[in-house]
């Protein structure tokens, strides 16, 4: 299914999902947040539904890429530290909008038993961050270049109840939950020279548990699964999970990585039907018609509320990610769009679907997106365009060029300005450097803002005017 129309700038991994959206349900007074509110155990489970969604997905996610034997570049078991070496290209179909721009270096860890240690190496000025979610996918900590610098750096990340002494020089980061996911950026400009680069600093990075600390530590293979589907998309595994699997497994997930105490008189409601933290699901309380309507209506409610974004010139934004508090349902859309957002302050992507004029791209026609002198997104980090087909996939082209940025060496007007050029066949050697290649169908563009300025906030605040990407003849 796609997003109608409209689309959505987050700051997340790149995670997406497409659906389709109906029209948007109106809260009623005494909801949970965002939510709306009903006497019926149909509204109460859809509520349920809503408010474990990032915990349900977050499961499936990790069981997708922790079920290997051995680490590889995408995939590795648990405790193992995953090093993307290459950006991915055309053919790469294990997640939907992959990026072009940071190599990924990431994580799954438990932290239920004992605290886990995490080595940063000196960065040597280089832009990176290493955002650390929760199993409700908030992002409790971000050490990086934004918030900690650049130099060495070592944490203790700790799970919920810990006690306990660390080593000295260790930082303490506290986890809300059991499960955490390291995933962390380095930026590489996509060099030989530069990969290699950044291939030595992740060979740097260290996870270990605090009981190996300081001692030669390897980490045990994984022990594969067979049970767990890798082919299907995560989206959709949660997405066809049927009203009851999907219940137990939260409810599961639920007893080492408890709801914060803010949720709890929310979370009292969903007793009458069967969920409670801490305690196997209880299916003989939710009636089989009520069973039968979820998970369909309660994803649909999720799509509903992506009609509050904000939408100017064929760009839809939000920067409500990261931290969500009660906000339950703004949780649920961004997990199910965009898992793994990042807070605003370090990473905010519009995407658009639609140009100046409100109509759908197609490679068949010609774009330029201008940007006018002194108006280039004002980050501190880096920013970029990135081509996706409509499946939030990179398009194949003679360049092998899947984003565009300050990078090409991008040509300047002589007004100052500067112009992409979003287009299936070359503008033309002269122009080639400022060239977006595109699908000959519907394709659809992301804007990567990382580190928006905290000199000129005006991406924070929402009120950088994108450029609306125009038609030309």
């Amino acid at each position: 299914m796609k997003i109608t129309r409209r689309s959505v700038l987050i700051g997340g991994t790149g995670l997406f999902a497409s659906m389709a959206m109906a029209r948007p349900a109106l809260a009623e007074p005494g909801a949970l947040s965002g939510l709306a509110a009903s006497s019926g155990d149909v509204d109460l489970a859809i509520n349920a539904y809503i408010f474990g969604y990032p915990l349900v997905t977050m499961e499936m996610t990790r069981r997708i890429i922790t079920n290997v034997a051995e680490p590889g570049e995408i995939r590795a078991p648990m405790g193992h530290i995953i090093k993307a070496r290459s950006y991915p290209d055309a053919s790469f179909r294990d997640v939907t909008a992959p990026n072009a721009d940071t190599l990924y270096t990431n994580a799954f860890f438990d932290v239920g038993d004992e605290p886990w240690i995490l080595s940063i190496p000196d960065m040597n000025g280089r832009y990176s961050l290493m955002p650390m979610l929760d199993g409700w996918t908030t992002v409790f900590e971000v050490p990086g270049k934004r918030t900690t610098g650049t130099g060495a750096q070592t944490y203790a990340i700790t799970g919920p109840g810990w006690k306990g002494t660390l080593p000295e020089g260790v930082t303490q980061y506290k986890s809300p939950t059991s499960i955490v996911w390291l995933l962390g950026r380095i930026y590489c400009s996509g060099t030989p020279e530069d990969y290699a680069a950044v291939h030595k600093l992740q060979d740097e990075f260290k996870l270990v548990p605090l009981s190996a600390y300081g001692k030669p530590y390897t980490p045990p293979p994984g022990k594969v699964d067979p049970s767990f589907d890798m082919v299907t998309a995560v989206r959709d595994q949660v997405n066809q999970m049927d009203a009851v699997s999907y219940f137990t497994l939260l409810c599961e997930l639920m007893k080492t990585n408890s709801p914060s105490s803010a949720d709890a008189a929310h979370v009292a409601r969903f007793e009458r039907i069967g969920i409670v933290p801490g305690k196997d699901f209880d299916p003989r309380k939710l009636k089989a018609d009520v069973a039968s309507r979820i998970p369909k209506t309660a994803v649909d409610r999720i799509m509903q509320h992506y009609t509050t974004l904000k939408v100017e010139g064929g760009w839809s934004f939000t920067t409500k990610t990261g931290i969500y508090g009660t906000d339950y349902l703004m949780r649920a859309l961004i997990t199910a769009i965009g898992l793994g957002a990042n807070r605003p302050q370090d990473a905010i992507y519009p995407i658009s679907k639609v140009d100046a004029e409100a109509r759908p791209y197609n490679g068949s026609n010609k774009y330029v997106m201008r940007f006018p002198k002194g108006h280039l997104p004002p980050v501190e980090g880096f920013w970029s365009l990135t081509m996706y087909d409509d499946g939030y996939f990179f398009v194949n082209n003679p360049l092998n060029r899947y984003s565009i940025s300050p990078r090409q060496n991008l040509q300047i007007n002589s007004d100052g300005s500067t112009d992409l050029y979003i287009q299936k066949d070359s503008p033309g050697k002269d122009k080639e450097s400022n060239w977006l290649p595109a699908p000959p169908g519907e394709f659809i563009l992301m804007l990567r803002t990382y580190w928006p300025s905290e000199a000129d906030p005006s991406i924070i605040k929402g009120t950088w005017a994108i450029p609306a990407v125009r038609k030309v003849s």
